[in-house]
């Protein structure tokens, strides 16, 4: 289906079936977000509020809240854009079938962004905008669904230009209302080059940030798009629409199809505190300084809808945007990384500090036994990846039978855990880069990795209930079975490396003397809450991943350092307690879930969606 805009989109899912009205006045301040992330629980519809006190916009939310709401939405280019990305990697095909593959050079044709003389937008303020405070501690208001505009300074134009979706604070800490916004961004980023361009050239970057419009230009600003790769371009190929644009009287660029605009620039060496903001890995990404924008103008076209979303401890809407990515990409990562047939960044641990992979091992013949070695080289390449490269644990395997997937994870797993030497298989990577806003590590974008590639045959049968030496510790407890061969224990609160070095070594100590009763057993996780931990995959997955930092918090039973190698002759232990200087936890506020249970009441617009 081509939208013209994000109101036809909407209207188109009304019809469908896909969309409810809310027609009470709802506060943006909690209350929207604490419905939408209700609704998106319940796998329900996209949702249009229609009365958001304190402005006259309207706002929708969970537009892309299932798969099949997405690829519905895209419905008509969705196997189109499948198709050229797919030749972009094998081009040959293209060449061999020019008659079947005429129609995707036609697409690529329209998908050309089209310039225009004028656009037409009322002049409002930010203090005009649905000013949506998300979770309890937030710093203020974001844009949660922002897109964000720059070029580059060395080639100006919309073909050299960058669409990102940074998030954008409005309001809030030292921020002057209607005059300042804050753009949180990294400088390896597109929008982050275009920054040190600028710099460089000491003058300051125009930016622009678009709010609605179309759904592909949403999509468009977090594709991972190769370089070079413009992502209006992407945009008019997915909408099956070309991107429109003009320029204002500032220079600034403006997309005449979007709800709203925001316009300004960003001066070189200039921040302000941004934050804190509930982020997706299930924490607050704290007050650190980031770009300042000065705003010169907000546009707002005629009955414009604020587009937002309400990001959080995973699964939420994002997820779905990274799961039609998948739809659409299919094996460009196989393509991009000679001998990986998959990789998986696993949603439920926060997307970035997991990655499951399944590689080739095609050295084995020329070595005694069968171990990682082909992985190893395999591994690096995925951690020198884009994206991939913050991860902070790779899971690296290769399957002879091809028949494991990395998108079952307990039985992928439970294969790597079955066959990993953890006297040979565990590869730290420290003091090196992770996630800006992971905070298990020693400083903001600071901390470590850890490679485990596991190859071979099967080294041991993984318990499924808790061996007795495990319940029997005096300071370690509540020993709960995560998974086979995984088990939680939890003892107090962590204090202090130093202190918590002196408890794994008497836990270590303790355990190597009944180590013989322990071959069955390949992890175990020290845990704050061995119960809550242990009740479900996605709970492990959550805690264990989200919370440690290799290089500090791993540790193992008998374990030994050969030439620099570290290993151990029992399990690996990962101490994944809440550290004093990792972000709080996101949690939801009871008044306000209690103020909203009126939606879902009888007669409520939601009555109904639990």
């Amino acid at each position: 289906m081509s939208y013209s805009s994000l109101e036809a989109c909407l209207i188109d899912l009304e019809k469908n079936g896909h969309l409810v009205r809310i027609k009470e006045e709802v506060d943006p301040h909690l209350e929207m977000a604490a419905i939408h992330l209700r609704v998106y629980d319940a796998k329900g519809p996209a949702l249009l509020f229609e009365n958001v006190k304190g402005s006259k916009y309207r706002a929708a939310s969970n537009i892309f809240g299932t798969l099949d709401r997405s690829k519905f939405i895209f419905r008509d280019t969705l196997a189109m854009v499948q198709k050229i990305i797919e030749l972009k990697g094998d081009p040959i095909k293209a060449i061999k079938r020019p008659l079947q593959n005429i129609s995707t050079g036609l697409a690529a044709f329209k998908a050309l962004p089209k310039k225009q003389s004028s656009f037409s937008f009322d002049n409002i303020q930010v203090s005009d905008l649905p000013l949506i405070k998300h979770w309890p501690m937030d710093g203020g208001a974001f844009v949660t669904l922002p897109q964000v505009y720059t070029e580059d300074a060395d080639k100006p134009g919309i073909m050299q230009s960058n669409l990102g979706m940074y998030r954008i604070q409005l309001t809030g800490n030292d921020y002057e209302l209607n005059k300042e916004i804050g753009l949180h961004y990294q400088l390896h980023r597109g929008i982050g080059v275009h920054q040190t361009k600028a710099n460089k050239k000491g003058q300051p970057l125009k930016v622009s940030c678009f709010v609605g419009g179309p759904p592909s230009h949403t999509l468009s600003a977090v594709m991972p798009l190769p370089e070079g790769i413009s992502e209006m371009t992407f945009a008019g190929l997915l909408g099956g629409r070309r991107f429109r644009y003009a320029y204002d009287a500032l220079g600034n660029a403006i997309s005449t199809d979007a709800d709203f605009v925001i316009t300004g620039e960003v001066d070189p060496y200039v921040n302000k505190p941004e934050g804190p903001f509930g982020d997706h890995l299930g924490y607050y990404s704290l007050t650190h300084p980031f770009p300042l924008m000065k705003v010169h103008n907000v546009y707002a076209k005629k009955n414009a809808i604020w587009a937002f979303t309400v990001v959080g401890r995973p699964p939420q809407e994002d997820t779905s945007f990274g799961e039609l990515i998948h739809e659409l990409t299919g094996n460009a990562i196989p393509q991009e990384i000679p001998g990986v047939k998959e990789v998986h960044a696993v949603d439920a641990a926060g997307v970035h500090p997991l990655l499951l992979a399944i590689g080739s091992e095609r050295y084995t013949p020329y070595m005694p036994t069968k171990q990682p070695a082909e992985l190893l080289t395999i591994a690096n390449h995925v951690l020198g990846t884009g994206q991939l490269s913050l991860a902070k644990f790779l899971f690296i395997t290769a399957d002879d039978t091809n028949q494991l997937t990395t998108h079952h994870i307990q039985p992928y797993l439970e294969y790597i855990f079955e066959r990993i030497d953890l006297t040979r298989d565990l590869h730290f990577h420290t003091n090196t880069t992770i996630d800006t806003l992971d905070y298990s590590g020693t400083g903001l974008n600071s901390g470590s990795k850890l490679v485990l590639a596991a190859y071979g045959d099967k080294k041991r049968e993984l318990c499924r209930e808790v061996p007795q030496a495990l319940r029997e510790l005096q300071q370690f407890e509540n020993a709960q079975l995560c998974m086979p061969g995984v088990i939680a224990l939890q003892t107090k609160k962590f204090t202090t490396y130093d202190e918590a070095a002196k408890e794994m070594e008497r836990l270590t100590g303790e355990l190597s003397m009944v180590n013989g009763e322990l071959n069955t057993v390949a992890q175990i996780i020290i845990c704050d809450d061995a119960s809550f931990t242990a009740a479900t995959l996605k709970n492990y997955l959550w805690v264990t991943y989200t919370r440690c930092n290799p290089s500090h918090d791993v540790y193992g039973i008998d374990a030994f350092v050969h030439h620099k190698h570290w290993g151990c002759n029992g399990p690996v232990v990962f101490d994944v307690r809440l550290k004093p200087h990792n972000a709080p936890v996101l949690e939801k506020d009871p008044a306000v879930e209690k103020r909203v249970d009126r939606l879902f009441a009888k007669g409520g617009s939601l009555e109904g969606i639990e």
